[in-house]
């Protein structure tokens, strides 16, 4: 059998995923692996961290090192692998429930100190793997497992929360922008601070089910409903999978990292440059 060029970095042997028919995730590991390679990137230097969640699963396909935190845990569980070891490069892979609702604290908290890390989120407007629950990123009408009658909250705006915090990379996409998803990837990879890109995904078997849209009717969607606004003030990026959603990379900033700024403390305190040790 014919291999992919890019098998080198997947565990071919737990192949196919678990993932459903018409999800998008696996576009998401697609696009990651691909700004991974072309970035030329030591494979040896990256950690993946995940939470719980149908995105969580990600890291198991990848031969990278990686952490399957505990739900809502993968920002301060990715935090801690950053400062033990500044030299390698973090990514972080969750799903939008266990980064803005259990985990929310905790990503609002990474961007205000601009830790170096990668920050993806797939946003699939529902709570996937723990059954369809409506989940804080749910279009407002919307029929989830927990609103059969329709949502009635307002759903968060991920990129204007994580701007306002201050992250200095901000970016959102869907599955079908995949050029400019692995374009994105590449460059958040490439620099150092807090980057975030949300991807907007579909979940055939909860939130496309119980809306009563085919797998194919969410990716046509995705594709008529986008437009693409680089540096739009996050806060105008609406995102409302019926009618219009903005994408683009809406910040792109530099400001003093803060595990640069931990290890410039620690060295004029002590005199010794703590980096050297622990990379070694």
């Amino acid at each position: 059998m014919s291999k992919w060029p890019l098998d080198a970095y997947l565990r071919v042997e737990r192949l196919p995923t678990l993932w459903c028919p018409g999800c998008g995730i696996g576009i998401v590991v697609k696009a990651l692996i691909m700004a991974i390679d072309s970035a030329k990137l030591d494979p040896d230097k990256i950690v993946l961290v995940s939470g719980i969640g149908c995105t969580g699963r990600a890291p198991g396909y990848l031969k990278f090192d990686s952490f399957h935190a505990t739900h809502g845990r993968a920002i301060p569980l990715a935090t801690g692998v950053k400062l033990t070891n500044p030299e390698l490069k973090v990514v972080v892979i969750s799903g939008d429930g266990d980064l803005f609702s259990i985990g929310g604290n905790h990503i609002i908290h990474a961007a205000r100190r601009n830790i170096d890390m990668l920050v993806l989120c797939v946003n699939n407007f529902v709570y996937g793997l723990t059954g369809g629950q409506v989940a804080p990123t749910t279009p407002t009408g919307a029929k989830t497992k927990t609103t059969p009658l329709g949502n009635l909250e307002q759903p968060f705006n991920l990129v204007s929360i994580v701007a306002t915090a201050g992250a200095t990379f901000v970016a959102r996409w869907t599955v079908i922008h995949v050029p400019q998803l692995k374009k994105s990837i590449e460059k958040a990879l490439k620099r150092r601070g807090f980057s975030f890109i949300e991807i907007v995904a579909p979940c055939p078997t909860h939130f496309c089910r119980a809306n009563n849209i085919s797998p194919i009717e969410a990716l046509e969607r995705l594709q008529k409903v986008s437009e693409i606004k680089n540096g739009l003030d996050p806060r105008e990026a609406t995102l409302d999978f019926g009618s219009k959603i903005v994408c683009g990379e809406f910040v792109d900033e530099e400001r003093e990292e803060y595990t640069t700024l931990i290890y410039s403390l620690i060295k004029e305190r002590s005199g010794k440059d703590v980096r050297n040790v622990v990379s070694a």
